[in-house]
């Protein structure tokens, strides 16, 4: 990804990842896999803690990728998580594992995303209300002038880029 050297703050690529097939617990071990693989740290912000509590237990059962190292608050050790839930967004605000890419689950507004090179903002694509609250997002990363880019899960598993 090319940043610009303006002395603005820098672009981000936000990618829209529209849920069609699976929740964000069956969709992100994947995504996290190839963010693990490419070298990068994540912060995946959930909506609550309880979601915390559920995406974690999610993450250590799920089976493919068979591993994916990750913590929470209740575990600690943040600077030894490659991958690191929270419901705070002061977390996402300064990274406490040094993500450079952003998960968002559960419609949480990020007020600033320009500190990460990427972000994945995962929406339920069967309720309306989440649809609704993700094109307000888009409209906030595009006037913020951020490389946007549009997922949707395919039938036959993975993702086709729509725009």
């Amino acid at each position: 990804m090319q940043r610009r050297c303006t002395g603005v703050a820098p672009i981000s690529e936000v990618g829209f990842y529209h849920l069609t097939r699976s929740g964000p617990d069956r969709a992100l071990p994947k995504l996290l896999g190839r963010t693990l693989a490419a070298g990068e740290r994540a912060l995946v912000l959930c909506g609550s803690a309880e979601r915390v509590e559920a995406l974690d237990t999610a993450l250590w059962l799920c089976q493919d990728p068979v591993w994916l190292p990750h913590g929470t608050a209740r575990m600690g050790e943040v600077d030894l998580q490659p991958i690191w839930i929270s419901a705070s967004l002061a977390e996402a605000a300064d990274p406490p594992n040094g993500a450079r890419f952003l998960f968002v689950i559960d419609g949480v507004a990020v007020p600033d995303v320009a500190r990460f090179a990427r972000v994945f903002d995962l929406f339920d694509g069967a309720d309306q209300a989440a649809r609704a609250a993700a094109r307000e997002r888009w409209s906030a990363a595009k006037a913020a002038g951020h490389a946007l880019a549009y997922w949707q899960q395919r039938d036959a598993g993975g993702w086709e880029r729509k725009s």
